[in-house]
């Protein structure tokens, strides 16, 4: 859909439009409904008791009021009402409008009251451009729908910056939902070229750069692939002297196999969606771009195919990192660790001040936390409530879990300094992978096992099935723009 949304000052009753969109809490129409009903002569007050419309959320009734409609937006219990209230209600309302055929509309700010008309302008707008997101680039007959939607009584600014948080995260999904065939690593890079053209510094290391930069443990996975490793460096810098630098890193393994450990076919139906923590990094940097904080802000990507051939590496090898550390592999599904090595070491040589790293990295967190909750581990606790912070501010679900010292015993290898993995002791994996990467940086670190949240099979609350776009807002709020 070719969604705009735009702010206005006046209240929903006092813009024309087609469709006009109120709230109804509990049976009860909303400030902006009661204006719309007393223009209408109590039309929508006795649509409600005459139909028992109780307003369930995301429930609607379309009324028609002559030449225009009203669309009676139901909103759930007014109690216990947040900001993901009026963000899941701005993506459901995205697909409602849509479904009714409306090209233009206007919609009251939901509970603006309550929460803060900045606030709530923001979480409406921004859910309404992720609930009107979808992916049709591979469909031979494509729908085209047009939607601008009118938020009325809302602050414009906030809409602005929806805009480009939404925009930001929806060019993650984007990448994340290209297929494998068509986004590898060469494509990723040239993807994250494009970036200049928002004064963005990119730079792209072929394999050779990165043999020569001896990053042994990231080109190790890449070998095996028909399709070269690219490493992905893309620098945001402020104008003036910036607060701190601030490195965030991404997996960028745009399709995995699992190397000679290989996955059976059905864990594989998803493994485009490896390169979601270099596609969150990317999107969040194209909005950084746009918002300019006063901080420096540089991404990393190393990325690659993890694939099988006569050149693949294999159960057993030894590799040496950029770090220096020697690593023994276990298993070559462990791939993305051994990527984001190398990545981490990098970011810390060049001086940043800490390090923000986002991965699809284990079923173990999956099992731990579900689909929907991000797992957070840090070496850092001021470093720590910093993301998590943000992550609840931007309405992203993390949670925070161990870096359980007395684990870091199961990563001893007797032929090299580490193991890729613990052997086949399989408890704790999400703790064990998280300790591997502490040991490529002594700056504060925060890994963010984003494996649940990342894609989806199903729609979810802010859009539709395949990749989320998780971790973008999280970052942007972050960086405190």
């Amino acid at each position: 859909m070719e969604l705009t949304v735009k702010s206005a000052r006046r209240y929903v009753d006092e813009i024309p439009a087609p469709l006009a969109v109120v709230g109804v809490w509990g049976g009860e129409l909303s400030e902006g409904g009661q204006k719309l009903d007393a223009k209408h002569r109590g039309l929508l007050s006795r649509m409600l008791d005459e139909l028992r419309f109780k307003g369930e959320f995301a429930e609607t009734l379309l009324v028609p009021t002559g030449e225009t409609f009203v669309l009676l937006f139901g909103l759930g219990k007014k109690r216990g009402a947040n900001l993901e209230t009026v963000r899941g209600a701005g993506a459901k309302l995205a697909a409602e409008i849509a479904h009714l055929g409306f090209r233009e509309a206007v919609s009251e700010t939901f509970l603006a009251d309550k929460l803060g008309k900045k606030e709530a302008s923001y979480a409406l707008a921004e859910g309404v451009l992720l609930g009107g997101y979808s992916f049709q680039k591979y469909k031979s007959s494509p729908e085209h729908k047009k939607l601008r939607l009118w938020l009325a009584r809302s602050n414009g600014p906030a809409v602005d910056r929806a805009e480009i948080v939404a925009e930001a995260v929806n060019y993650a999904r984007n990448l994340i939902n290209e297929p494998p065939n068509v986004l590898n690593p060469v494509a990723l890079a040239k993807r994250a070229q494009e970036l200049t053209a928002l004064g963005l510094k990119v730079e792209v290391w072929d394999e050779k750069k990165i043999q020569a930069a001896e990053m042994g443990a990231y080109y190790a996975v890449a070998q095996g692939s028909v399709n070269p490793p690219r490493f992905i460096q893309v620098v945001y810098t402020p104008q003036g002297k910036p607060q701190r630098v601030l490195a965030l890193v991404g997996k960028g393994i745009t399709f995995d196999t699992g190397g000679y450990s290989l996955k059976p076919n059905e864990s594989m139906l998803t493994m485009k969606c490896d390169m979601s923590g270099a596609a969150a990094v990317l999107g969040a940097m194209q909005a950084i771009a746009k918002l300019q904080p006063q901080l420096e802000v540089r991404a990393y990507i190393a990325a690659a195919e993890n694939m099988i051939s006569g050149h693949a590496y294999r159960v057993s090898d030894v590799l040496k990192s950029l770090s220096g550390k020697t690593i023994e592999v276990l298993n070559t599904d462990a791939e993305g660790r051994l990527t984001l090595a190398d990545a981490i070491a990098y970011a810390d040589q060049q001086g940043a001040d800490s390090i923000v790293e986002l991965s699809t990295l284990t079923g173990a967190c999956v099992t731990a936390l579900g689909e929907k909750v991000a797992g957070l581990f840090t070496n850092d606790a001021r470093l720590g409530r910093e993301v998590q912070e943000a992550a609840e501010r931007a309405g992203e679900k993390v949670w925070p879990l161990p870096m359980e010292d007395e684990y870091r015993e199961m990563l001893e290898s007797s032929t090299a300094d580490l193991k890729n993995v613990h052997g086949r002791n399989r408890y704790g994996g999400a703790i064990i992978a998280a300790l591997f990467l502490r040991e490529f940086t002594e700056k504060p670190l925060v890994h963010l096992d984003i494996a649940g949240p990342a894609y989806t099979e199903r729609p979810h609350a802010l859009g539709p099935a395949g990749g989320t776009g998780f971790g973008v807002k999280t970052l942007v709020e972050l960086v405190g723009v």
